[in-house]
């Protein structure tokens, strides 16, 4: 505990390492994959890709479902994923398209609905440490890949009608199997090994691109529909604490804008030896943008989950999302967490007003971050709002 944090990461690595090592015997990995694959990008087009799968049977579901993780403490979350033993072998990204031995059955895995008996023969003794992200979730070990197999496979019909239509893009299969009510990690899964749209097209996606463009892509989707819809009818802010974050959304009557805007406290994981809080974020207007965001995956998983929200009551508003990220959260856990706490925000129990002053009130008992230094920060809240109120409500802040 010299590095100072709540939670240690050494720590965290050793305590999950010693659980799971005595499992493993040899170069044999035998289990119930999650169902769980992996997709490297390093070396794009040549990428490892392979099953993760733990050493023990039974239902294994929550290792690789972020959706089931709210609750749940960052140690628990890294003995998760170390139990996932990764085998990998290098291939290229067009082999999704021509079906070799190795990525059928990466494909049939991921059509899994459920956990998957599996059986990964190792070229040597898994190793290597947990491995952090900001965009996927932690990866556990891994070795070189000799063989796979699986068995008792129950596919998840869905998924399989998509990937047997040759003539649906990958797009529309996205979205359709979002409708259907497809988990968006499954959906994730099935993307970054090839199984969707036109056959030519289809490639292995790197696992931490595949998150964030199924992301984009299914919020895009959602702000055109609610675009159609009327403005709410007062300010709202919604909030739900998890994992030592702040998820803080202020809904404004306005037409569909959106920001994002993270604060790094010092012993926060991308802010270990600040003296402030760090912040940055990014924005779009009604138009929407062009170029990818400067603060990576989590402005799109949190854009899917405000967009949710607002297409189930079938209105459309200005919304900035603040995220606080406190000095306990020292393993990042991947933009899983964003998508999920804001989806937790959006359905919780509004706080609401009749003006900006009351919502910024609101927000302001919550937040740590001087509202000042928010204000510093936000395209919505120095273009969008009242310009005359604004500055003569801050004098008081």
């Amino acid at each position: 505990m010299l590095c100072g944090r709540p939670n240690c990461p050494a720590l965290a690595r050793a305590s999950a390492s010693a659980r799971i090592r005595p499992l493993m015997e040899g170069d044999v990995v035998q289990g119930a994959s999650p169902p769980g694959v992996f997709v490297g990008r390093a070396g794009y087009p040549r990428v490892r890709a392979g099953p993760m799968i733990p050493p023990f049977f039974g239902d294994t579901s929550i290792l690789d479902a972020p959706e089931l993780w709210l609750g749940k403490g960052l140690e628990e979350i890294v003995d998760y994923r170390y139990s996932l033993i990764r085998g990998t072998r290098r291939v290229g990204v067009e082999e999704a398209r021509e079906g070799g031995r190795l990525i059928s059955s990466l494909q049939e895995l991921a059509m899994g609905d459920g956990p998957v008996d599996s059986e990964a023969h190792l070229l040597r003794r898994p190793k290597g440490p947990v491995i952090f992200s900001e965009y996927a979730q932690p990866f556990g070990p891994s070795a070189p890949l000799r063989s796979f197999d699986i068995s008792d496979l129950k596919v998840d019909r869905r998924i399989e009608r998509a990937y047997y239509d040759r003539d649906l893009r990958a797009a529309e299969a996205v979205f359709d199997l979002y409708e259907d009510g497809v988990a968006v990690t499954k959906i994730q899964r099935a993307f970054s090994v090839g199984m969707f749209g036109r056959p030519p097209a289809r490639k292995l996606v790197p696992t931490r691109w595949s998150i964030t463009a199924i992301d984009s892509s299914l919020s895009a989707r959602l702000v055109g529909r609610l675009k159609n819809f009327e403005t709410i009818d007062n300010y709202r802010v919604h909030s739900f604490r998890t994992l030592h974050n702040l998820f803080l959304a202020i809904l404004l009557p306005l037409r569909w804008s959106f920001e994002w805007i993270e604060a790094w406290f010092p012993g926060s994981t991308w802010n270990a030896g600040g003296s402030k809080p760090a912040l940055m974020g990014d924005y779009e207007g009604y138009g929407g943008r062009k170029s990818y965001a400067s603060v990576g995956g989590c402005y799109y998983s949190a854009r899917l989950a405000v967009a949710e929200g607002l297409v189930r009551e079938g209105r459309q508003a200005a919304a900035l999302v603040m995220r606080e990220i406190y000095p306990g959260y020292s393993m990042p856990v991947g933009v899983w967490l964003a998508r999920e706490g804001v989806r937790r925000a959006m359905a919780s129990e509004p706080r609401e007003f009749d003006s900006l002053e009351g919502a910024l009130a609101c927000a302001r008992s919550e937040l740590e971050v001087p509202l000042r230094r928010w204000v510093e920060h936000s395209v919505i809240l120095k273009d969008a709002f009242l310009q005359e109120k604004l500055p003569k409500y801050l004098s008081r802040a």
